[in-house]
């Protein structure tokens, strides 16, 4: 029987060889969830003018504790004109500091009979200003090769001026189902048939993951058809994902197909759940090859492998790091459990308190039991012959999209 390969072997198998995928250029309002081709350097100062964070007064600081007449009025958008030597502007808030100017003080604390205002003493210059330039400053990198354009992100190319971006072309992924058993949702069950909640489920996380699914294929248990379906799947994608069919029964026969069409890289991982992944190469004309990632066909295990395999894959495919690992935290357990030979990755669910992160393990962690992932914020590491009481320090992996 062949051993059991640790994830570790697995993970390096897995992106082996794997190159960034081309580059193409998008609308920014097109580019969410995106990742950057190219660094981005900012062409303007952010903000571009010095201009009042407060609806106030804007004056010199040596004119502040008397009276002051009101020179001008600068509201959002309107250009602001030096201001008159003892005088004072009514400001509001994103209005252009007038030269002259040195603060701002808020207007609650102004007394004005609409000519005059009468300003409170000890007023710090600078106070209330955003200076141009504090956020960005021309010439800063503002976003690098490699960033994914995210909702803050995106304000900030926004914020540049930008309307096109060069991002990378989206990893295209052929996702399978193999089994009779396994049939879509609206076709009435007959008996020993089951809905297929992987490809959903696994569509989902691959577009999470930055992927496009370009291929939903049903896979019957015959040999002869899953040499053929995995075939047309590696013309199409850069990617292919199965779900079940690696397995040792009569008829798994993806595990076989693979092997015959091209590379197996690992198969059997001393990981629970998801023993009966394999991972291989499945050739094109050109000379290239598809990646491939078998997942087991129970749905829990079909989750986590993705978590662990196919995120980090996409996040390779993208040149992303943000996507090649998922972020580590330590928490404490709540639960009690052991181990045996393989590493186990249970579904928790995080709360936040004043004595740390505390980590509610879901009771029941069978790999068919779909409904322990719905709320799992994190996967617990638990090293095989491991031992955990309630109250140990767990490491916990975030399941952060």
């Amino acid at each position: 029987m062949a051993e059991l390969q640790p994830i570790r072997v697995a993970l390096e198998a897995l992106l082996t060889d794997v190159t960034h995928l081309g580059a193409e250029c998008v609308p920014l309002d097109a580019a969410a969830g995106r990742v950057l081709a190219d660094a981005i350097t900012a062409q303007v100062d952010v903000p571009p003018f010095d201009n009042s964070a407060m609806d106030g007064y804007a004056l010199r600081a040596s004119d502040a504790g008397k009276w002051l007449p009101i020179s001008q009025r600068i509201a959002a958008g309107s250009p602001a004109v030096p201001l008159v030597e003892g005088s004072c502007a009514r400001i509001f808030t994103g209005g252009e500091i007038p030269p002259g100017a040195d603060c701002v003080v808020m207007q609650e604390r102004v007394e004005s009979d609409g000519k005059r205002a009468l300003i409170p003493a000890d007023i710090p210059v600078g106070d209330n200003v955003r200076r141009q330039g504090r956020d960005v400053s021309r010439g800063d990198l503002l976003l690098n090769i490699g960033d994914r354009l995210e909702a803050a992100a995106l304000g900030h190319l926004a914020g540049q001026g930008v309307t096109q971006v060069s991002v990378r072309c989206r990893p295209r992924v052929a996702l399978l189902s193999t089994g009779d058993e396994i049939i879509d949702p609206g076709t009435p069950l007959k008996p020993g048939q089951l809905y297929n909640s992987n490809r959903p489920m696994l569509k989902r996380l691959l577009e999470n993951f930055g992927a496009e699914v370009v291929q939903l294929v049903s896979v019957p248990d015959d040999y002869a058809q899953t040499v053929a379906l995995l075939t047309q799947a590696a013309t199409a994608a850069d990617v292919v994902v199965s779900t079940g069919g690696v397995s040792v029964g009569e008829e798994d026969h993806v595990k076989a197909a693979l092997e015959s069409l091209g590379q197996l890289d690992m198969w059997k991982l001393a990981i629970r759940p998801g023993k009966p992944l394999a991972l291989g190469r499945l050739p094109r004309e050109d000379g290239s090859n598809a990646r491939f990632v078998g997942l087991p066909g129970n749905p829990v295990s079909g989750f986590v492998g993705a978590w662990l395999f196919l995120r980090p894959l996409m996040g390779a495919l993208l040149g992303c790091p943000t996507l090649s690992a998922l972020p580590a935290l330590t928490a404490t357990a709540n639960f009690t459990t052991s181990t045996g030979p393989r590493q186990h990755y249970m579904r928790v669910a995080l709360r936040f308190s004043e004595e740390g992160i505390i980590a509610d393990a879901f009771e029941d962690q069978n790999s068919g039991v779909l409904s322990s992932c719905i709320n799992a914020h994190a996967l617990a590491v638990i090293d095989p012959h491991q031992q955990v009481e309630k109250g140990a320090a767990i490491r916990c992996l975030w399941l952060q999209h």
